[in-house]
């Protein structure tokens, strides 16, 4: 008797919890998707886009339908579909102008388009040294993740400046890749801490909230996956148009069609997510 009860409790103990995490799903007053991709003909969707706050600031800024009226929170939690490196070089004293487009850009971390152009990790304004200063790189080393919150339909897209990349990639040795687990297996927690080198920046810190189990975790996988694969593609289409661009004078315009399933989104196209906004 007293075995069965030890068994059963520990039976009960291994038990997976469901994390309390809804994902997107359509309803009876919700639009079909035909409705949806007839009124978005011609136009480009972009995903709600947050960038890490300057001067020391401890909460971030999300975009509303207002544009006003942002909303502002000191933490986003929610889980990572997808994460990728972007590169861009502006003119010298031009970095943090949003009406200045960058000389050079690479939405994938790895190829350059624009002036000097080229690999990436051969560049020499993609070293150490290389900016007017003489401490850092010229070129601006990012990173884009795709953060989903509970219920929404659309993930936020969040830039991390270059001083936040080392926590995160300390974040993910340690969360994910030490236990061989996606990002998109766990709900996550991002915030802000204030660091100062003379002036008051600010720095995105990570935590890993819970796992994601069982069937929740198989349907977030499967939604993750394919998004990941429209982020991709959309990366490589608009590698092609900068290309095109910089080889001829005409203005080259992202084509964008948006695809509704009755689950997810098509993203159309990808920029620079620091200076650009990110169709989907």
């Amino acid at each position: 008797m007293i075995n069965n009860t030890m068994n059963m409790t520990a039976a009960n103990a291994a038990a997976p919890v469901p994390v309390d995490f809804e994902l997107p799903t359509l309803t009876d007053c919700d639009f079909s998707s035909d409705e949806l991709a007839e009124d978005m003909d011609g136009l480009s969707m972009s995903l709600p886009r947050v960038k890490i706050p300057a001067g020391g600031a401890l909460q971030f800024e999300i975009p509303t339908g207002d544009p006003q009226n942002p909303d502002y929170a000191r933490s986003l939690v929610g889980v990572i579909l997808y994460n990728h490196a972007s590169n861009a070089y502006w003119p010298e004293g031009k970095e943090f102008d949003d009406n200045e487009p960058p000389l050079c850009q690479s939405v994938d971390g790895k190829q350059g388009h624009g002036e000097p152009g080229g690999a990436c990790a051969t560049c020499v304004l993609n070293t150490f040294g290389s900016s007017s200063t003489g401490r850092g790189k010229a070129c601006k080393n990012m990173r884009v993740l795709y953060l989903l919150r509970s219920g929404e339909y659309m993930p936020l897209q969040l830039t991390l400046s270059p001083t936040s990349i080392s926590p995160f990639r300390e974040f993910m040795s340690q969360a994910f890749i030490a236990r061989r687990r996606g990002t998109y297996g766990s709900l996550v927690e991002i915030g802000l801490k204030r660091m100062n080198n003379g002036n008051d920046y600010s720095v995105a810190t990570f935590r890993r909230l819970a796992d994601f189990s069982g069937e929740q975790l198989k349907q977030i996988t499967a939604y993750a996956l394919g998004f990941r694969e429209q982020i991709r593609a959309m990366n490589a289409q608009r590698a092609s148009l900068q290309q095109e661009l910089l080889e001829s004078d005409c203005q080259v315009e992202d084509a964008v069609s948006p695809t509704l399933s009755d689950n997810s989104f098509c993203v159309a196209s990808t920029v620079d997510g620091d200076k650009e906004s990110l169709p989907a």
